[in-house]
């Protein structure tokens, strides 16, 4: 299958501390691809780089066949990345219905604000509301709406169901099983394994800054024990 996204001996860091050591991964178009790893393992900084938002010192990052290392933010974005950020980051002082227009990008038969609502119907009946005024659990329903509105061909989601009641991450896992039915390629941080058991294709594993495993859904099954180790679980 073809890669919307490749990545080769990806090196980066802040300052003097480098937090990637020469990663290689790829993320196949149409497939839910699942990043995973202990906490300061350089999850977050790969999503960084890949959005432009922190500059790599090696390596090579291409998004559609597109040479993206060095390339800002905005460029990745209309290159069709889209982002659900770990802590959120909607805009607090805007109603929802104003989050979710921001930096909505129209395609034909793409997603619309009313799209959204339906999918979360929270929202919906909060429109009106200021971002300050949702709870935790609504404000992620908003931050994967946002991006939706981008209409992208890769959704990123760091951290997605972190910190949520159970009933709104069934219902953001529920969403994520439409969207992968759609054949939107996803890219996911989290650490619910069996949640991502049940939608995930294939699975990257990353331990101080370099991949140590990577594996397809079926290889992740069979070698589950082995996986959990390096995620000390």
């Amino acid at each position: 299958m073809t890669s919307f996204v490749t990545v080769n001996g990806l090196r980066a860091g802040y300052g003097h501390a480098e937090v990637l050591f020469g990663i290689d991964l790829d993320i196949t178009a149409g497939q839910v691809s699942t990043l995973m790893g202990r906490n300061g393992m350089g999850k977050t900084t790969t999503v960084r780089c890949l959005m432009g938002l922190l500059k790599p010192t090696a390596g090579r990052i291409t998004i559609g066949h597109q040479e993206m290392s060095a390339a800002p933010p905005y460029r990745i974005a209309q290159a069709g990345v889209g982002l659900v950020p770990e802590g959120r980051h909607i805009f607090p002082s805007l109603s929802v219905s104003e989050n979710l227009r921001a930096t909505a990008r129209r395609t034909p038969d793409g997603w619309t604000e009313d799209k959204v609502y339906e999918a979360f119907p929270r929202l919906g009946h909060r429109k009106r509301n200021f971002g300050f005024q949702l709870s935790g659990g609504e404000q992620q329903m908003l931050a994967i709406g946002r991006a939706l509105m981008t209409n992208p061909k890769l959704l990123i989601l760091d951290e997605a169901t972190e910190g949520l009641a159970p009933i709104i991450r069934e219902e953001i896992w529920a969403m994520l099983g439409r969207l992968k039915e759609d054949n939107l390629s996803i890219l996911l941080i989290d650490k619910n394994l069996d949640e991502l058991a049940r939608i995930s294709d294939r699975y990257f594993v990353l331990e101080k800054g370099e991949i140590v495993w990577k594996g397809t859904a079926a290889e992740f099954d069979s070698q589950r024990a082995h996986v959990e180790n390096f995620l000390h679980l």
